[in-house]
Formats: structure tokens, C-alpha cells, sequence
């Protein structure tokens, strides 16, 4: 029988430690959407994570799960001010080392200020002091953190829908490719030059009768079919109004999650396909993915016409098959860009004006061949008779769903809907 020995911790050694699955414990954390604190006053791509707030995080992580063997957490709770507490930070420093190493967050050194000689103390920059380098160091996450969050958070949605994988956007249509799957066909001009080498010397066999050099002409040309796979490009557009996280839950995080886990998706298993992040609240813009960790929710209003404006300016540079807009949304329009970039707004109701003008740039992106598909995270009565009327004009489809199963809902949407728009 294998017997393990603990000993007392030195912090020379993390073999313990699952450092995938701390950092998959510690998503919420890297990848929170203002829903901690709801009452500041500006949208911004969130500045205040640190070092310090990382450790505590990391701290938690460890004491709420199974991330950590009982015996050696006995050894380096505290129970006082001694030497217990010196190896516990010791270890969490070891941590923050690795996951830097490892490249899941990059330290960003603050900039360094001399004070005067008369207020330097030496030896008095204690912990939690205004000097004190560790409290005013901040991280930002990676792209590999992004792309290994995007990736559990894919593999548990799958999970849900009892899948294992999803393949590419496949139609009943023949193409000449480079995956045979079909008999093969005389050779067209345009045609990709993927031959069938034995039907075409059978071909030219039987023009000429076996002489040899056998002399191939271009009847003779054959050439695999392959299943047609088409492109799609698509814009996912997600609300960040400030009631994305009102009302004692955070909707924003899971739509967050779910961005993550549609580019990874699209990424491994679709990648003729693209995939553009629009933010809308008083205006709208586009934001690179690398940059969706550090989004937060603002005090804002909803303007979804100029979302989807930008989106379909965005979609028609695409040459793609199929053009699509995925929105995320919890709330009605309730702002609108003017001619003159001012800004109209009206929280109360919906506003006829801005409903109208809406409709109708729903309406161009039906003319553009673009598909819009709404995922609603709330039930109000006038939210959905206005989005019954944006399904009508778009022929697109409305998912009235929660953050618990809205991932569900959009893959299966984003897998499934090819297959219907081409037959």
C-alpha cells in the first residue's frame, strides 16, 4: 500500500498543487464585472485588482476547496502572529510566483517614487503601508488564462448538453476539398486540384489503351468532392448597462464566460469562422477579446440601435457565407445616438422614438443578410413584446433564458442554426 508523508511545509516544492484547477477556482475572481461593487460611477476597463487582492483570493481558493492536503492546511493555518503565519504567506507568495511563471497573470510594477530623506524610515515599510511595493503592484490576466477559462467553461457547457465535441458547420452541399468524402468528378475549371490519381489513369487507360507513357489529356481529370463547409461570421454583442448587475445577481460574469468559451469554440473547431465583441450602453464599441477579463458594468443606459449598428459595420467588411449578431441583453432600449451625437435618453417605458428607430436598424440588418438572435435575461412584459417584434423583422429567434443556462442555449443555437439557413 503507498503511503504519503507530510512534513512540515518549507515552500520548496508545489507538486501538490493543481494549478489548472486553481485558476479554473479562482475565475470568478479574475473575471468579476463590478457586481462587488455596484456604486461607482464610471465605466472602465477595471484598474484595482492587486497583488494583495490576488493573494486573498487565492487564500480562499485554497481554504474553501480541495485544492490543498488537510494535513499540511493544519500546519499552516494561523494560530497567532509566529512562525505558522510566516509559512502561510511564504506559500502564497510561491503561488503568485508560479502562476506568474506558469504565464496565467503578469505583474505590473507600479512606478517607483523616492520620498524625501527626512520621511524615509529604514526598516518601517511594514505591510499594508502607502510605501509598501506588494500593495501597490497590480496584475492583469493573460491571454493564456483567457483561452484556459474559455476552455473549462466550454467543456462544462458541453458536459450539460451531453456532448463531447461539436464539429464544423457541415450542409448536405458538395465542394471539391480536400477531405474526400463523396465520389469523385470530372475536373472544372476552378475546381480545387485535389485528383483522384487512380480514377484518372483509369480514364486515360481506357482512351488509350494501355500504351505507355500513358498520355493523360484534360478529360481525364478527376477529382475528389468533399463536404461543403461554410463560414460564418458573427458579432456578439453584450449589454453592460448598470442592470446587468442590479437586482442581487450578476448577469454580466456568465455572459462574460460565455464569450470566453464561444471563441474558443470557434477557434478549435470552426476556424473559417470569426468572432467580433460589440459593449453597447449610452454608445457602443468594439472591444478585442483579450480585453473581456477586465470589462466592467457601468452606470449607463441601454442605446441598442447603436450596438447594432456598429455590429453591422463590423459584419459587412466579413466575406463569410452566413453573417450573424448575437445579442445579450437584460433591459429595453432606452437611449439613442442623435444626428448630431447627442445622446437621447428615456429609462421610463419604451420610448416610441427610440423603439422606432431601433426597428429600423433591425430592418437594415435583415436587407444585409444578417441574422440577429436575442438572448434575454429578463421577462418584463414590454421587454418581450419588444423583442418579438425584432425576431419578426430578422426572422432571427428570442431565447428568454437565465446566466445559469444561457451558455446551453447559445452553442446549441450557434451550432444548429448553419444547417437550417443553408437547406
Amino acid at each position: 500500500m503507498k503511503y504519503t508523508r507530510y512534513s512540515r511545509y518549507t515552500g520548496e516544492s508545489l507538486d501538490w498543487l493543481d494549478l489548472e484547477q486553481l485558476v479554473n477556482r479562482l475565475s470568478d475572481f479574475l473575471l468579476q464585472s463590478g457586481f462587488e461593487n455596484q456604486y461607482y460611477g464610471v465605466y472602465e476597463m477595471d484598474p484595482s485588482q492587486t497583488m494583495d487582492q490576488l493573494r486573498e483570493a487565492v487564500l480562499n481558493a485554497l481554504l474553501e476547496g480541495d485544492l490543498i492536503p488537510p494535513e499540511l492546511l493544519e500546519q499552516l493555518l494561523p494560530q497567532g502572529e509566529g512562525e505558522q503565519n510566516q509559512a502561510l504567506n511564504q506559500l502564497l507568495d510561491s503561488i503568485l510566483d508560479r502562476l506568474a511563471q506558469e504565464g496565467y497573470i503578469s505583474p505590473q510594477q507600479p512606478p517607483q517614487i523616492t520620498p524625501p530623506p527626512d520621511r524615509t524610515a529604514p526598516g518601517h515599510l511594514g505591510a499594508g503601508s502607502e510605501q509598501d511595493p506588494r500593495a501597490q503592484t497590480r496584475f492583469e490576466i493573460t491571454d493564456k488564462a483567457l483561452d484556459f477559462l474559455g476552455y473549462k467553461t466550454l467543456k462544462d457547457l458541453l458536459a450539460s448538453l451531453g456532448k463531447s465535441s461539436f464539429g464544423r458547420h457541415d450542409t448536405r452541399d458538395l465542394a471539391t476539398g480536400i477531405e474526400s468524402s463523396g465520389a469523385s468528378r470530372p475536373y472544372e475549371f476552378g475546381d480545387t486540384l485535389n485528383l483522384d490519381i487512380s480514377e484518372t489513369l483509369s480514364r486515360a487507360i481506357r482512351r488509350t489503351g494501355g500504351k505507355v507513357p500513358i498520355d493523360i489529356d484534360y478529360p481525364d481529370l478527376m477529382v475528389h468532392q468533399a463536404e461543403y463547409q461554410s463560414s460564418c461570421a458573427t458579432v456578439l454583442m453584450l449589454d453592460c448597462s448598470h442592470s446587468m448587475i442590479l437586482y442581487g445577481e450578476d448577469r454580466f460574469t456568465p455572459a462574460k464566460r460565455v464569450a470566453l468559451a464561444l471563441s474558443h469554440l470557434i477557434r478549435t473547431q470552426y476556424p473559417g469562422d470569426s468572432l467580433q465583441l460589440v459593449l453597447f450602453h449610452d454608445s457602443a464599441e468594439e472591444v478585442p477579446l483579450s480585453e473581456l477579463a477586465r470589462v466592467q458594468v457601468g452606470p449607463f443606459y441601454t442605446n441598442t440601435r447603436e450596438g447594432l449598428r456598429l455590429a453591422r459595420r463590423l459584419l459587412l467588411r466579413q466575406r463569410k457565407d452566413m453573417r450573424q449578431i448575437i445579442m445579450i441583453t437584460d433591459g429595453k432600449p432606452s437611449a439613442l445616438t442623435l444626428e448630431d451625437g447627442r445622446i437621447y435618453k428615456n429609462a421610463f417605458g419604451l420610448d416610441p422614438l427610440v423603439v422606432s428607430r431601433t426597428l429600423e436598424e433591425v430592418a437594415r440588418c435583415r436587407r444585409s443578410g444578417i441574422l440577429v438572435n436575442t438572448f434575454m435575461l429578463a421577462r418584463d412584459y414590454s421587454l418581450v413584446h419588444f423583442v418579438q417584434q425584432v425576431t419578426e423583422i430578422c426572422r432571427g429567434k428570442a431565447y428568454f433564458t437565465t446566466p445559469y443556462t444561457l451558455g446551453q442555449y447559445l452553442l446549441m443555437d450557434y451550432v444548429n442554426r448553419k444547417t437550417r439557413h443553408i437547406h
